[in-house]
């Protein structure tokens, strides 16, 4: 049996002196709900719908197109740039706000293997995140089938890059199972042997420490509505190291990545650095929910965010293995030592699928993974070690009483 855990009084008494405790008061969050999916949307900030309605009713609404110069919203995917560097170890100057993950990936990708035209393969892990490697084969489809994708175990990525090899492709935290990429350690390995290094930031920006510009990354990307708490279909961002931005060329060469947008010139001349990334027009409602987001991330210590994510996540598994849960069915899909895990923690289960719906049901808020795989997202900001405590207490009833054996939690609803 796994060793005792804490009791629920001593988990309230965790969150009563817990640093980041005042952080929680500043989402707006369902008395009867514990919200563990902020790997997937965050929650929302409240000091959201009072800026949209400052930008849609006070600017849009009073000043017109002339928001775009007096209030500053041809800026913004600069400045949310500026601040989501803050996060991810790099410098004013190296990020920008614009498009989804997916767009700036293919941006992204693209550049790597114009700075490396002389090797064909693009390296990456089996069971990345599907998107992602869907948008490398539609990249070599529209470069002629020049190239190849190669994927291999995760535990095989330094010995695979050879010669051939143009980019190493990899999300720093598996979307599955939460198992965490030494983010140095691969960039280095992919740099011996003269590959670029690309980073997928999904899952990892605002949960964890990252230092793309001490490991010497060459490009990342990463989504704004996870740990950003920008709002469903946040805008993505992309980082370029600064050393790669005179050569960084955009193959969606849009107006607002042009020298001159406004000179409307017939023939596309590239900005300096990172303003080549943009392409079309921002979002400014999308941009100033994102910005919101991102100010609570930035107002908290990112060094108790990570203690805190990885204590939750210790919690969350010791209760739900001393608790029975492998005589229940589940299997721990995380990697054990938190040091080796991002801010989720997954379980399998057979019927994981209906398992999910009856903890949601019952107002504990995952996701589920095909095939089998039960997400618990632990977001530091707004998740309390008793959410933690009561949402393993559920999981062991629910597959201990088989509650999950209903016809309504069977039904597979469109999104899981």
């Amino acid at each position: 049996m796994a060793a005792a855990v804490p009791s629920r009084e001593e988990c309230l008494e965790l969150d009563r002196v817990d640093p980041l405790a005042g952080q929680r008061e500043a989402f707006a969050l369902p008395t009867d709900v514990i919200y563990l999916d902020g790997n997937s949307l965050g929650a929302l900030p409240k000091t959201v719908p009072e800026r949209l309605t400052t930008v849609a009713a006070g600017e849009w609404g009073q000043d017109l197109i002339g928001s775009w110069n007096r209030h500053g919203w041809i800026d913004l995917p600069l400045k949310l740039g500026d601040k989501i560097a803050r996060l991810i170890g790099a410098q004013p100057g190296e990020v920008a706000v614009t498009e989804s993950t997916s767009i700036n990936l293919f941006k992204a990708l693209y550049a790597a293997l114009e700075i490396n035209p002389e090797r064909k393969v693009i390296l990456s892990e089996v069971g990345n995140f599907p998107t992602d490697l869907y948008i490398v084969q539609g990249l070599i489809r529209a470069l002629g089938h020049r190239h190849e994708l190669r994927t291999v175990p995760a535990a095989d990525i330094a010995a695979a890059v050879d010669r051939d090899t143009a980019a190493v492709l990899l999300t720093q935290v598996n979307y599955r199972s939460g198992a965490l990429h030494d983010l140095a350690a691969v960039t280095r390995a992919a740099h011996e042997a003269g590959a670029l290094m690309v980073w997928d930031l999904a899952h990892s920006a605002g949960a964890l420490p990252v230092d793309l510009n001490g490991a010497e990354a060459d490009f990342a990307v990463g989504c704004g509505y996870k740990y950003l708490n920008g709002g469903p279909g946040a805008p993505a961002f992309i980082f370029v190291a600064r050393r790669h931005q005179a050569r960084f060329s955009n193959p969606l060469s849009g107006w607002l990545g042009h020298a001159a947008p406004f000179a409307f010139e017939p023939e596309y001349r590239p900005a300096a650095g990172i303003a080549r990334a943009l392409t079309g027009t921002p979002p400014i409602l999308a941009l100033a929910a994102l910005e919101a987001g991102l100010d609570t991330v930035l107002a908290a210590d990112m060094t108790l965010i990570r203690a805190k994510s990885m204590a939750l996540g210790d919690l969350f598994i010791r209760m739900v293995e001393w608790a029975g849960g492998e005589r229940s069915g589940l299997t721990l899909a995380s990697p054990r030592d938190a040091r080796q895990r991002g801010s989720q923690v997954s379980f399998r289960h057979h019927d994981g699928y209906p398992v999910m719906q009856a903890l949601i049901a019952r107002g504990v808020v995952g996701d589920f993974r095909a095939p089998d795989i039960l997400r618990f997202g632990f977001a530091p900001l707004y998740v309390r070690y008793v959410d933690a405590w009561d949402a393993a207490a559920a999981l062991i009833d629910v597959v201990a009483t088989r509650a999950w054996d209903r016809p309504e939690f069977k039904h597979r609803a469109p999104v899981t």
